[in-house]
């Protein structure tokens, strides 16, 4: 499965072919590439880099395996066979590692922080990723030793705001969801205000996520299940407006969780090139 959506990311970048390395690159010729790394950070996607190549009937050689720390300069992979092959697979493998290592390189950046702090905090990826990249984009969430959350929209029942809306109240769509789901499914709703906390506990949520709340409202939620001996007893998410600048005042309130949407939706890719080292005809 995982070829095949290699395949269609190439398919959409190269079209009917590559008509330059048609136009200008001898048949058969053998060729030998590497991956350089031009920034330190956390290797992600060379699994996936690897499977697009020997689909394509190529070797690699990887000299560094997914979720090591890189270094500028830093050799990540060898490929050799048919230059023309290399060429067409070159972007998109490229855009490949690139996003992966990024989304994994900012993901441990913050994991650092909150370990460097005392802080057991995890941090978590959204579902605001690219069409098409979800996959990808989670898994580089893991290399980078964060918490993926929901893969897929049957993962979990996650009650948010418009359902909400069309039910009437958060507690209400938390027994709903009670009554007609299976006990294996967990059940997280979000709430917009401290006040609804207690309410979708007791209804049975499994979690809560506190939306757009700030530091101080997220201490009131925390201090409202202390009080009620709940504290512990359901995972509290805090998610919305926060970034690396004000991360740990929210780990800080007493959050099990902080997603962020930055990890996937507006990530810094790692700078990669890939450069022809041999040839032979």
């Amino acid at each position: 499965m995982i070829e095949q959506k290699l395949l269609q990311l190439l398919a959409e970048d190269i079209g009917l072919g590559d008509v330059t390395s048609q136009a200008v690159i001898p048949q058969e010729l053998i060729a030998t590439a590497v991956v350089i790394a031009k920034e330190v950070g956390v290797a992600a996607g060379l699994f996936e880099a690897t499977v697009l190549a020997e689909s394509l009937g190529l070797s690699v050689k990887a000299e560094v395996a997914d979720g090591e720390t890189i270094k500028s300069g830093q050799i990540l992979m060898e490929i050799s066979g048919d230059a023309c092959t290399i060429l067409c697979i070159e972007r998109t493998l490229l855009n490949l590692l690139s996003r992966m290592s990024g989304i994994a390189t900012a993901t441990n950046s913050l994991k650092q922080m909150l370990k460097k702090a005392g802080l057991k905090t995890k941090i978590a990826s959204t579902r605001k990723s690219a069409p098409g990249l979800l996959y990808f984009d989670k898994k580089a969430v893991a290399l980078g030793g964060g918490d993926t959350h929901r893969l897929h929209l049957d993962d979990m029942v996650l009650i948010k705001d418009n359902h909400i809306a069309l039910v009437g109240s958060p507690e209400e769509a938390v027994r709903k969801a009670k009554n007609t789901l299976s006990f294996t499914k967990k059940i997280e709703v979000e709430v917009t205000k401290v006040a609804d906390v207690l309410k979708v506990v007791h209804a049975g949520s499994d979690a809560i996520l506190l939306d757009n709340f700030s530091v101080s409202q997220v201490k009131d939620a925390v201090d409202i299940l202390a009080k009620a001996g709940l504290l512990g007893k359901v995972v509290l998410e805090a998610s919305g407006g926060i970034k690396s600048e004000n991360m740990l005042e929210y780990a800080g309130a007493g959050v099990d969780v902080i997603s962020m949407g930055q990890l996937t939706h507006s990530v810094k890719a790692l700078d990669f090139s890939l450069e022809i080292i041999r040839k032979k005809s």
